[in-house]
């Protein structure tokens, strides 16, 4: 009786088997043929984003709605395929798309533990998913994705099947694909990861929010152990390898900064270039643009700016602190609260955001936005030393709840705050236009409007030179003696009321030479010379160097620069000097590439000596670079002497009551503006010159980006001649036209065809004098 039981339940289970089999294989045969097309994997266009480099490969900027890099398999280093095949898929190379054997293992694993901690998804199995399906846990879903996995199997190697799983996977933080990845939480190309990065990476699929090692550093730090294990336990690092990367700091970016040189306004003005050009395809279609910057000198000039404006408002004394929390989230254990409660105060670089726990005349206790507490102490509290005193009122004094700013110095950390002054400065190649560095501002994060392109402001006497080329050009020497002495400029001249101008200082130095008046920046001479040589003819010569008329309406004021210019512009018309009198436009873009690497589109720069036009005789832009040599040498801008080279002119610039700042100056190859000042105009100070406040940041980035361009010798151009005297302060050399223009006599300038004119002028002595 039990054998014909027996028999029966061995006939009913092979009945079901039989059933089972029968329903599989028709469930197959019906959902195979309406499994979707490979055409998204044998045809893989990603949604690739716009991205930007420097001139010299470095990644500046990327615009997309993924972002992504695609990667080749046989660019991937082998260490984070072995990483990724160690957490996700350790027999990939081995299985037909499923593997048996994991599922086995994740079955008996979740029967010991009681719960589904782990699952049995293989690579194939994610590329099926995260191409063609939801997320939905159900047996449909998971059937097609089987059957899905052979498919893809079937008719794709492992390698693109890899591939296609290495730029896909979305990993956080916006990246989808390891390369992206690798971009974003470190900052480095994939090349370039260390050990302890890609396992770090190569965790991340399994659950990216819940081991995001910005958000979840602690439980990051737990899965990156695991996948090094594994990999320890595959033979994939040796021990000493394991060791090592254990113990190694997770290191990750946490501040806004993405990418390794600042440079977001160039970024922001490719991105507007690209759009007006290629419309919304440019965040999909994998556009690579390569700019003409050059990332160390871009970076130099980001902090040398920086540092500058920093140095500025240190001068003008500590404000007090940005805001206000709740005492009673102060209370330990509460850093969540903290940091949501910082949420809205954004980071900028290294000055970081901190709220104070406690505090007194000798210490401030405070925690970082982001989980870190610090002590500041000594020199630390020296700049912000008057807001710790309890006579200050509330609103003005650190003290628990404060919101402040810190930065880490050598000595430690310091108590810092935002600038609320701006800058500019933007560097380029006299020779073709090409710009080197641009930064349109203190933080593009905090404001980005770019000050390079979009600030109209005046240029003050930084302009002089153009006023003093243009008076070259009609007879006016480098030894003509003008007066320095007052001056009443009766309104209709000037387009207003009646104008006494005055000299920086107040004084008046007599007859001088023109030389001497630009090197020490004289206004009075510069309006008489402006007087004799007419303001139609001034802004006319003016737009040799691509100043537009009407920006620069014909009155005196015009010889102070009380016109309105870029910082570009200046750069542009400097460079007409720098190059001896080409007219060279800017431009920022060398070449755009599509997704594979073709040149779509390259610029053809205007290159002085071959296609540019020359708007300037070489004589007359070699007298002038001498005398602006002599700003840097004898007058305005001696600071610059601490970088030791002969071969630098600039001129400095200070306008009315000091709302600006600027300073221009040039090698042969290399031109470089800074200008300072306030969004909303208003006085820098009393003290705040261009020497003061903006050539230091030209010292900065000079003392960098000069290091490997040589000095370069004077070459004299023909129909200059020159004539060297001795004086108590050595030999000065001077430099004349070889021959006047026909205008000396109109002008009644005088001048003989050889040499200088050293005396004053005489028949116009009543105008200039």
């Amino acid at each position: 009786m039990t054998k014909k039981i027996l028999l029966v339940f061995i006939a009913i289970f092979s009945l079901l088997s039989l059933i089972v089999t029968a329903l599989f294989v028709l469930a197959v045969a019906v959902t195979y043929p309406k499994l979707p097309s490979l055409e998204a994997l044998t045809d893989y266009k990603p949604k690739v984003p716009l991205r930007i480099f420097t001139q010299d490969n470095v990644l500046i900027g990327e615009f997309g709605e993924e972002r992504r890099a695609f990667t080749p398999i046989n660019k991937v280093p082998q260490q984070m395929i072995n990483a990724l095949l160690a957490a996700e898929d350790e027999r990939f190379y081995e299985h037909g798309g499923i593997d048996y054997i994991g599922v086995l293992r994740a079955i008996a694993g979740n029967v010991i533990s009681g719960q589904a901690h782990s699952g049995a998804s293989t690579i194939t199995m994610q590329v099926a998913k995260n191409f063609y399906l939801t997320n939905e846990k159900t047996f449909t879903r998971k059937f097609t994705e089987a059957l899905l996995s052979f498919k893809i199997e079937h008719n794709l190697s492992k390698d693109q099947i890899l591939e296609l799983y290495i730029n896909q996977i979305y990993l956080g933080q916006r990246a989808y694909g390891f390369a992206s990845a690798a971009q974003i939480y470190y900052g480095k190309d994939i090349s370039n990861l260390t050990i302890a990065e890609m396992a770090m990476l190569a965790g991340l699929p399994k659950a990216p929010s819940a081991y995001n090692p910005v958000v979840n550093p602690k439980r990051a730090k737990l899965r990156q152990l695991y996948v090094l294990r594994r990999m320890h336990e595959l033979n994939k690092i040796t021990t000493a390898e394991y060791e090592a990367a254990k113990v190694a700091p997770l290191e990750v970016k946490r501040s806004a900064q993405q990418f390794p040189v600042h440079a977001e306004y160039v970024a922001e003005m490719v991105r507007q270039m690209m759009f007006e050009r290629y419309k919304d395809a440019i965040y999909t279609q994998g556009f690579q643009v390569y700019t003409t910057l050059d990332s160390k000198k871009q970076q130099a000039a980001y902090e040398s700016l920086r540092t500058g404006l920093i140095d500025y408002d240190t001068r003008h004394g500590y404000r007090g602190p940005e805001g206000f929390i709740e005492p009673s989230l102060l209370a330990s254990g509460s850093e969540d609260q903290l940091d949501d409660a910082l949420s809205n105060t954004k980071e900028t670089d290294d000055l970081r955001v901190a709220v104070v726990i406690s505090s007194d005349t000798k210490a401030v206790n405070a925690y970082i936005k982001g989980g870190e507490k610090i002590t500041i102490q000594g020199d630390g509290l020296k700049f912000a030393r008057s807001a710790l005193s309890d006579k200050n009122a509330p609103a003005n004094r650190i003290r628990p709840g404060a919101i402040i700013r810190v930065r880490a110095s050598e000595q430690g950390w310091v108590i810092s705050q935002l600038p609320q002054v701006e800058g500019a400065f933007v560097a380029m190649n006299p020779q073709q236009g090409a710009i080197i560095a641009l930064v349109g501002g203190f933080d593009y994060n905090r404001n980005n409007f770019n000050h390079v392109t979009q600030a109209w402001r005046q240029p003050g006497s930084s302009f002089k030179p153009f006023i003093y080329s243009a008076a070259l050009e009609r007879g006016v020497t480098t030894s003509t003696q003008i007066n320095d002495a007052p001056l009443v400029i009766d309104p209709e001249q000037v387009g207003g009321q009646r104008w006494e101008p005055k000299n920086y200082d107040g004084k008046f130095a007599g007859m001088m030479s023109v030389r001497k008046a630009l090197t020490l920046s004289k206004n009075l001479v510069s309006i008489r010379i402006l007087q004799a040589i007419g303001t139609d003819y001034a802004q006319q010569h003016i737009t040799r160097f691509g100043f537009d008329p009407k920006n620069h309406p014909p009155y005196l004021t015009m010889a102070l620069g009380a016109g309105s210019v870029t910082p570009l512009q200046m750069a542009e018309g400097y460079s007409v000097f720098a190059n001896t009198g080409f007219r060279v436009r800017s431009y920022f873009v060398d070449r755009i590439t599509d997704s594979r690497g073709n040149i779509i589109a390259k610029t053809q720069p205007e290159i002085a000596g071959q296609n540019a036009p020359r708007t300037l005789d070489a004589r007359n832009a070699f007298i002038m670079t001498s005398m602006m040599g002599d700003v840097i040498k004898m007058g305005t801008a001696t600071k610059a002497k601490v970088l030791g080279r002969n071969d630098m002119a600039g001129k400095t610039g200070t306008t009315n009551d000091a709302y600006d700042a600027w300073f221009a100056g040039f090698t042969p190859q290399l031109v470089a503006i800074t200008w300072i000042g306030f969004d909303q105009p208003r006085s820098l100070g009393a003290r705040e010159t261009g020497g003061a406040a903006a050539l230091p940041v030209w010292i900065n980035f000079m003392s960098t980006a000069l290091k490997d361009i040589p000095e370069l010798p004077k070459v004299v151009p023909d129909g200059i001649i020159t004539k060297t005297t001795e004086t108590e302060n050595g030999p000065i050399t001077e430099y004349y036209l070889q021959e006047y223009p026909n205008t000396n006599a109109e002008l009644g300038l005088g001048g003989s065809s050889e040499g200088g004119d050293n005396q004053p002028l005489g028949e116009i002595k009543e105008l200039l004098f």
